[in-house]
């Protein structure tokens, strides 16, 4: 089955990718906003706190939107991470995560 069997048993995540087209869709979303709120403020003629509205969405929209993402992903990250540490886990080779050693006596 390969890569479509692992989509089938969620193996393979497809949320990371949806996330990074969300994010490119939220910076477009937040530049286009900014330049709304820029143009309205200039063309009223005294809305200067519009216009360093407008000017603080455009650029601090988009670094807003790529942490919210980012935190999103870390879950995920967390998540593939996670499975090399249980008993049993695959590592990236194919081969099976050894076994912690026993205490020795403590």
């Amino acid at each position: 089955m390969g890569d479509f069997g692992e989509f089938l048993s969620f193996r393979r995540m497809i949320t990371p990718i949806i996330i990074q087209i969300l994010f490119w869709i939220g910076v477009v979303v937040s530049v286009i906003a900014g330049l709304v709120m820029l143009i309205r403020g200039a063309a009223s003629g005294g809305g200067a706190a519009m216009v360093i509205s407008g000017l603080l969405w455009m650029f601090l929209g988009p670094v807003m939107t790529r942490v919210y993402c980012e935190m999103i992903v870390i879950l995920f990250r967390i998540e593939e991470n996670t499975r090399y540490l249980r008993p049993g886990g695959v590592q990236a080779g194919g081969g099976s995560v050894p076994s912690p050693p026993e205490s020795a006596g403590l």
